[in-house]
C-alpha cells in the first residue's frame, strides 16, 4: 500500500520486495548439466545462460515463447536541433515495423521471435529536459505501469528495444546523472549527429543535467525529468518481467539507460537479465560496465530497435536446446570422464 498516495510509491516498494531466482530450479539444472555428453564447462557461456534460465523461470531452461518488445516515444529536446532527423521519423519506423520492413522484422523471423510495437503518445513529445521535466510523477508512474503490460498474453523470455529520434541525448542525460562525468563521456552521435549537431547534443545533456541537479539523489525522479515515455516503459517492463519469472535481455544504449534506473534504486534489479550486444555507441561500453554485465554480443551495432538483443535471443534459444537435447552419458553409452 503507498504510505503517501504518490504515483511512484508502489514502485519504490516494489522495487523493494523483487523475488529472488528459484535454487531448486538452478540445483536441477546443474545436475543435469553435469551428465550431460560434454566435458564440464566446454559450451561456456551457454551453460551459465542455460542455469541462468532456469534459475528466473523456475523450470528445466527451455524457450518457446520468446518475444521483442519496441517501445517508441518522442521528446521535446529535439527542437534544439541535435539530431539529423525530425520527430517524424519515429512515427515513420513504428509503421515500418509493423509493414515487416525493418531489420528487426528480419531478425525476428529468421530466429522465430514475436514482435510486439508500443506506440507511446507519438503526437505529444516529453517536456524539454534542458528546462523542465519530461513527465510528471503522475505520467511517469502511468507509462510505467503501460509497460508492465507488455508480457501480456505471455513470453518466456523478454527482448527489449526501443526507437525514438533524439533518444540517446536522454540516455546520455540519464547515464551522467547516475554516474557523473563529463557529457563528452556519455554523449554519441546516435542517428548521426556530428559538427555542429554533436556540441548541441553535448550542451544540451550540461544543460538538463545542470538544471535538474538539485532532484537526482532518486534515480525515479532521474527518469521523470531526464527520461522519457519509451524509458519510463521500459523500466516497467524490466520490473514486470521479474515479478512473473520472465528473463530479459537488453538492447543498446537506450535500453540499458532504463535499467541503470532500475539497478540504481536496488543493485539486485537487474539479476534476471542479460545484456544482448554492446553497441558502437561510444557510451555504452561505459554503462554496461557499470552494470557488472558482459553482453553475448559485439557487432558493432547502434541501430536500435531491440535488434542486439533479438540477435542474442538466437544464443539464448541454443542454450536452452543444448541443455533440454543434448543425451546424457548413460542415455548415449559414452562412458564418463572422472
Amino acid at each position: 500500500m503507498s504510505v503517501s498516495g504518490l504515483p511512484f510509491d508502489d514502485f519504490r516498494t516494489l522495487l523493494q520486495n523483487l523475488p529472488g531466482p528459484d535454487s531448486r530450479a538452478l540445483v536441477a539444472a546443474r545436475e543435469r548439466d553435469a551428465q550431460l555428453t560434454k566435458p564440464p564447462g566446454s559450451l561456456g557461456r551457454l551453460e551459465e545462460i542455460a542455469m541462468w534460465l532456469a534459475a528466473w523461470t523456475g523450470r528445466p531452461p527451455a524457450v518457446t515463447r520468446p518475444l521483442v518488445a519496441i517501445f517508441a516515444g518522442n521528446h521535446g529536446v529535439t527542437k534544439h536541433g541535435i539530431t539529423p532527423f525530425p520527430p517524424s521519423v519515429t512515427q515513420q519506423m513504428v509503421e515500418n515495423f509493423a509493414a515487416g520492413g525493418a531489420a528487426i522484422n528480419q531478425i525476428c523471423v529468421t530466429h522465430d521471435l514475436g514482435l510486439k510495437i508500443f506506440d507511446l503518445a507519438l503526437d505529444y513529445p516529453t517536456g524539454d529536459i534542458t528546462c523542465e521535466a519530461a513527465l510528471s510523477e503522475r505520467d511517469c508512474a502511468a507509462t510505467m505501469a503501460f509497460g508492465m503490460e507488455a508480457i501480456a498474453g505471455g513470453t518466456d523470455l523478454l527482448c527489449i528495444g526501443e526507437m525514438g529520434i533524439g533518444n540517446t541525448t536522454i540516455a546520455a542525460a540519464i547515464n551522467l546523472a547516475l554516474y557523473g562525468g563529463e557529457a563528452e563521456d556519455w554523449v554519441g552521435p546516435g542517428t548521426g549527429s556530428h559538427g555542429v549537431q554533436m556540441e548541441r547534443k553535448i550542451q544540451a545533456v550540461k544543460t538538463a543535467v545542470e538544471f535538474h541537479k538539485d532532484h537526482l539523489k532518486d534515480p525515479l525522479e532521474v527518469l521523470r525529468r531526464l527520461g522519457g515515455r519509451e524509458i519510463a516503459a521500459i523500466a516497467g517492463a524490466i520490473l514486470a518481467a521479474r515479478v512473473e519469472k520472465i528473463p530479459v535481455l537488453l538492447d543498446g544504449y537506450v535500453v540499458t539507460a532504463a535499467a541503470s534506473i532500475l539497478k540504481a534504486a536496488n543493485p539486485s534489479a537487474l539479476d534476471h537479465c542479460l545484456i544482448g550486444h554492446v553497441s558502437a555507441e561510444p557510451g555504452h561500453l561505459k554503462a554496461v560496465e557499470k552494470l557488472g554485465k558482459t553482453p553475448l554480443l559485439a557487432l558493432g551495432m547502434r541501430l536500435g530497435e531491440g535488434t542486439g538483443a533479438a540477435l542474442a535471443a538466437g544464443i539464448v534459444k541454443s542454450a536452452a536446446a543444448c541443455h533440454s537435447g543434448m543425451a546424457t552419458f548413460a542415455q548415449a553409452g559414452v562412458s564418463a570422464g572422472n
